[in-house]
């Protein structure tokens, strides 16, 4: 796992599974856990790692419902979960989906955890809204087309979006089981102008990218998603990101439209 401070009060660590991203943010003497690393190792010195930063963790955020997304209480058990609204109501109607999808992971990869994970009821936070962190105040806007959930979290004080499954540098736009491409692009034009703004961009997958990426990154999302909605399989696929991994994904939006 790889950490890199973006500013003071904010520092990001990029998981070695899907290079997923979690990301600290402090305010006063407090700070959350946006989203989670997903090796147990990785969680295991997640804590340790917060502390030596000086990151007094007391609660969890989670930018949308995939198992990827919410392991955070492996690391932090007593803290708190809180998520937009759309979020907790999958969690609710989806029982027991993050864990399966969880468990399939580790046996593939011969992986242990300590214990189950354990999602208890999260808290439900309005979306379009704010939530605080000692003294610092996160922005909360909605950002569902990838999966039916979602929020994007704008850190204003240090000009950093951290905007779950979207921007990202090494996947290409991906329609999610109850994903809609109309929402997906409706959430890019959402993002676009804290994306102008933003000194780091942090995607779920591929680690922080600077503004300037992260705005070249949403115009090819945006053109791939207007493309594929008229051509279908024969839409290109962004230039940087044609692996055969990404081709699959290409393939299964194709068959989601």
């Amino acid at each position: 796992m790889r950490a890199v401070g973006l500013h003071s009060d904010v520092v990001v660590a990029t998981s070695r599974a899907y290079a997923t991203t979690c990301t600290l943010v402090r305010g006063g003497g407090e700070a959350f856990c946006i989203d989670s690393p997903v090796f147990p190792d990785e969680l295991e010195i997640l804590p340790a790692m917060a502390r030596q930063a000086g990151f007094d963790v007391v609660g969890l955020l989670a930018t949308h419902a995939d198992w990827d997304h919410l392991l955070g209480r492996y690391a932090f058990p007593e803290a708190p979960l809180g998520c937009a609204e759309t979020t907790a109501a999958r969690l609710v109607n989806e029982p027991g989906v993050a864990q399966r999808e969880l468990r399939e992971f580790d046996d593939e990869l011969y992986l242990e955890r300590p214990r189950p994970l354990s999602l208890p009821g999260a808290q439900r936070l309005p979306v379009p809204g704010h939530v605080e962190v000692g003294d610092r105040g996160l922005e909360l806007h909605p950002a569902d087309g990838h999966t039916p959930d979602g929020m994007a979290i704008w850190l204003a004080f240090a000009g950093v979006l951290v905007c779950g499954d979207y921007l990202s540098p090494v996947e290409i736009p991906a329609l999610s089981p109850g994903g809609s491409l109309a929402a997906y692009l409706a959430t890019l034009a959402r993002l676009e102008p804290w994306v102008e703004q933003a000194a780091h961009v942090v995607p779920g997958h591929g680690g922080p990218v600077d503004g300037t990426r992260a705005l070249a990154i949403l115009r090819e999302d945006r053109a791939y998603l207007e493309t594929l909605r008229e051509r279908g399989a024969d839409a290109p696929l962004p230039p940087a990101r044609r692996s055969a991994t990404q081709r699959r994904v290409h393939a299964q939006n194709v068959a989601r439209l």
